[in-house]
């Protein structure tokens, strides 16, 4: 009697989906990483969206187009951080998703703890905790402490608004590290371009059942001295738009 060769399950893919517009910085060093990153048991797939820098960002981002793992999608202007990552959703095949800025504010050891989890079986939606490092403030700009003060006390006041709203208990939803089961996103569409988007994301997975839990990680905060995009005026007010609105639209 000849043995049949044992057949192994393929392993689960990772879908990394990376927004880039204007980091010239720090992209190398962000996506030299990513590449570098592995995950025992787990294949990662690489999606760039790249927005019409204008810093030159785009030419070193186009160095990285026939690397392995990773797809290339390149926006004719800029439109968002939340239209790239729709593209990128778009793109991507893995079996779980996460997103990951082309900047050096979070850490890429923590893919492992945040995909465990999901992993497992026990959760379908995982959020990476910025106060993992304890206290109650993100972000601390040694060159813009007041600007540092008033994004830390709008952060908690549009975290009791949310939680409150959806009926949940968040420490910190605006996180980038938003990982969850790629078939969560199905029956979904998404309309925000900026970072109300982020909001848009939250708000429809938990009104589809998805109840994140949170993990601590690292985070290193950079202030807008350093290239942070968020404004202090004009996004807020979309924020609250967002939570008005779909709060309640039907999915």
């Amino acid at each position: 009697m000849i043995a049949q060769p044992i057949l192994r399950p393929p392993a689960p893919t990772l879908s990394v989906v990376v927004p880039i517009y204007n980091e010239r910085a720090t992209v190398s060093a962000a996506l030299d990483a990513i590449l570098a990153k592995t995950i025992p048991g787990w294949t990662i797939e690489i999606i760039l969206i790249e927005s019409n820098s204008t810093d030159g960002t785009r030419d070193i981002v186009l160095t990285y187009r026939d690397r392995p793992r990773v797809k290339l999608l390149l926006e004719d202007r800029p439109s968002g951080k939340g239209h790239a990552v729709r593209a990128g959703f778009a793109h991507a095949t893995g079996d779980v998703i996460l997103i990951q800025d082309a900047d050096l504010e979070y850490d890429l050891n923590d893919y492992d703890v945040l995909i465990a989890p999901i992993a497992s079986g026990r959760q379908s939606f995982v959020l990476g905790s910025r106060h993992g490092q304890g206290g109650w403030a993100i972000r601390k700009f040694s060159d813009q402490p007041l600007q540092a003060l008033i994004l830390n006390c709008g952060h908690w006041g549009f975290t009791l608004l949310l939680n409150v709203a959806l009926g949940i208990w968040l420490r910190d939803p605006f996180t980038m590290y938003k990982v969850f089961r790629r078939d969560c996103l199905e029956g979904l569409t998404f309309e925000c371009n900026r970072f109300d988007f982020d909001w848009e994301l939250l708000i429809k997975l938990v009104r589809k059942g998805h109840r994140p839990i949170e993990i601590p990680i690292s985070y290193n905060s950079r202030s807008f001295k350093a290239g942070k995009k968020v404004t202090m005026f004009r996004d807020p007010i979309t924020w609250l738009w967002a939570l008005a609105k779909f709060r309640f639209k039907p999915l």
